[in-house]
């Protein structure tokens, strides 16, 4: 009979050829100062370099270690979500395969659990060599996100933490396709506290989060816990009136006082197309949250398996 592991550790990784073995080694380091047992998952995402093949060699040196294959690539957050449905730990530690999320924290997010904290966060006091673009708009995402959403998501953390198994039971029960963990872990409102790190930059492979990858989940984020968007719609028709409703005071007091002469339709074109853009916009405020729920009526698995090895 298998005894379940105490720790489970949940690991995506997407052309990580260069960081698994050396993950890999910095947990097994830090996992031999604690007698608990332990496993690792790691999901490969669909990987086009010797990912796999690593992984392979691994889970047959270590029962610890377990891999999920994706039949293509899926994404962050379904990777993340595959290893959470058969994780098996009592403690659930999430992490990137970059080694930007210090192994090391480990110990002390262990410890708070065993505080009786069933969430811990890992909190980044510092940015990475990012560029000015994703700075900023990381600042302005995560001050909206605090102002607009009915949960309160913490700033500054990503993915990097540790939830309790009864946290994982609420999450694995949420059947949105759109995921965004962050928020969803944060919506179960258990108990929390963080632990501040410094995070590193990458030293090897490229980073795998583009812009575009960033602004996906961004949404994802906004979309799916507030209502900020579609409440937009108000906000803009109120200045699209306010706006109106002046320039036609000034035409009729500049026309009585000034005997001003103004040819209308170049005021209603301007006005047109300003209205046209607002309409636009909330078209497509619409179109994301219909498409979201498209997604979710049709029912396709979030995820598509295509090997697994050492369950």
């Amino acid at each position: 009979m298998t005894t379940k592991p105490k720790y489970s550790f949940i690991v995506p990784a997407y052309n990580e050829e260069a960081n698994i073995n050396i993950l890999h080694n910095r947990i097994e380091a830090i996992m031999k100062k604690i007698s608990d047992s332990w496993e690792i998952i790691f999901i490969n995402d669909g990987s086009k370099d010797n990912t796999l093949h690593l992984l392979k060699e691994l889970v047959n040196k270590s029962k610890k270690v377990k891999y999920i294959d994706f039949s293509r690539n899926f994404g962050h957050q379904a990777a993340l979500s595959a290893g959470l449905k058969h994780a098996n730990g009592e403690a659930i530690i999430s992490l990137d395969c970059d080694l930007q999320d210090p192994p090391e924290t480990i110990l002390l997010m262990i410890n708070k659990w065993k505080e009786g904290f069933h969430i811990v966060y890992a909190r980044r006091q510092n940015f990475r060599k990012d560029s000015l673009l994703k700075k900023i708009g990381s600042k302005i995402y995560y001050r909206l996100m605090g102002q607009f959403t009915k949960i309160k998501i913490p700033k500054n953390v990503g993915d990097f933490r540790l939830v309790d198994k009864k946290v994982l039971l609420e999450v694995n029960q949420m059947s949105e396709h759109s995921r965004y963990l962050r928020g969803m872990v944060a919506w179960t409102g258990f108990k929390h506290t963080f632990i501040d790190y410094h995070r590193p930059d990458r030293e090897k492979g490229v980073s795998n989060y583009t812009l575009g990858k960033l602004a996906k989940l961004g949404m994802d984020g906004v979309f799916n816990f507030s209502m900020l968007p579609l409440r937009l719609g108000f906000v803009l028709g109120f200045i699209s009136i306010i706006s109106g409703f002046g320039l036609l005071t000034y035409q009729v007091f500049d026309v009585v006082l000034n005997d001003a002469y103004y040819h209308l339709y170049k005021w209603l074109v301007v006005i047109l197309f300003i209205l046209m853009g607002f309409m636009f916009m909330l078209f497509w405020v619409l179109g994301e949250y219909i498409g979201k729920i498209y997604d979710d009526v049709r029912q396709r698995p979030l995820y598509v398996i295509n090997e697994m090895k050492n369950f």
